[in-house]
């Protein structure tokens, strides 16, 4: 291994520390290395408090040593002013000579004017180390800059034989249990990861979820859910007011409960791409739906997604609701006792 890579594997590493914590921001990991030798580490912690780069410099006990260093960072330095100051002018006051960079920011207000500043300041600066896997590391970010959208998760649990659930027609029966303790904290680390979660008013209705964080650590994710008629009421869980909440409908006036917000659209046109715009233009960075099979399949259907997460319990019922129909690459798939995890990213045909 190269040892421009062996740093960049640390400055990785050490921006997964911030998962759940960065929302709309990357996750950036950055190492300052004297005479092959750590001398500072830092990563970004928590959306406007400091850069990476910021918490590496500050590490550095004898700062001294920053005129004869490296820094390595997963993600270009910025070059703007925002929540907080430029990392690349802080690297051109400290005197660093030689910047490693994993991969350019693609955000507009970046996009290359970080390397810019350092390089015409005098800064030997080397860009693509570990490029890909650095990007990968940010797929939220980068589709949220690349397609102007959040990054899209689909998730569901099926049997063996392809159902998610028996018909239900009474609401009041208890929905399949096809999760086990394990599968379930996965799930919830996912929730903790993301900035939204979503469900139709059906699945509202008939399993009355919480769709909070309990069995990870993290934030809570803003809860989303379609309720075109109004048909959602004070006992449904989502409308308790005990996280943030918002409600899709077509109704011009609709109840109003604590800590929920209330989104108008037009049922008659694309609903998928109306609510992923609002969520948008909320800021929210990432969606996972954990609606049911009408719900995911319309995602499916809009192409309108980029990665899912599909477990299948060893059981089989031989009649009920069928799973979603998913076609895309397989990224992983592991037991976790008597159940499949599989992990699958969006095939992209390219011309």
């Amino acid at each position: 291994m190269h040892v421009d890579e062996k740093y960049m594997w640390r400055c990785l590493q050490l921006a997964k520390k911030g998962e759940g914590y960065t929302k709309t921001n990357p996750l950036v990991g950055c190492v300052i290395v004297h005479n092959n030798t750590i001398i500072g580490e830092g990563y970004h912690r928590r959306i406007g408090h400091a850069h990476a780069e910021v918490n590496a410099i500050n590490s550095v006990k004898d700062v001294s040593l920053l005129k004869e260093s490296t820094l390595y960072v997963s993600l270009e330095p910025c070059a703007h002013y925002g929540k907080t100051p430029p990392c690349a002018e802080l690297i051109v006051e400290k005197k660093i000579p030689r910047v490693v960079v994993a991969v350019t920011d693609p955000n507009n207000k970046v996009a290359g004017k970080g390397i810019q500043l350092l390089r015409e300041s005098g800064v030997e600066v080397e860009v693509g180390i570990l490029e890909k896997e650095a990007e990968e590391l940010n797929k939220v970010f980068f589709v949220n800059q690349k397609e102007n959208r959040p990054f899209i998760i689909l998730k569901w649990a099926q049997t063996k034989d392809g159902f998610i659930d028996t018909d239900r027609l009474n609401y009041e029966k208890p929905a399949l249990r096809l999760s086990n303790s394990v599968t379930q904290c996965i799930v919830h680390k996912l929730r903790a990861q993301t900035m939204a979660i979503m469900v139709g008013t059906n699945t509202a209705i008939k399993d009355n979820p919480k769709l909070n964080v309990r069995k990870w650590y993290g934030d809570n994710p803003i809860r989303v859910v379609i309720d075109k008629a109004g048909k959602l009421n004070a006992t449904n869980n989502l409308l308790n007011g005990d996280v943030s909440t918002i409600a899709f409908t077509e109704l011009e006036s609709y109840p109003s409960y604590k800590n929920v917000s209330i989104i108008q659209i037009n049922f008659d046109k694309n609903v998928n791409e109306q609510i992923i715009r609002k969520l948008r233009d909320l800021n929210i960075a990432s969606v996972l739906i954990e609606g049911g099979t009408v719900l995911i399949s319309s995602f499916l259907e809009n192409n309108l997604w980029d990665e899912a997460f599909v477990e299948v319990a060893q059981s089989e019922i031989g009649y009920g609701i069928s799973s979603p129909i998913i076609y895309g690459s397989l990224i992983n798939a592991k037991k976790y006792i008597d159940s499949f995890h599989f992990h699958i990213k969006k095939r992209i045909t390219r011309n």
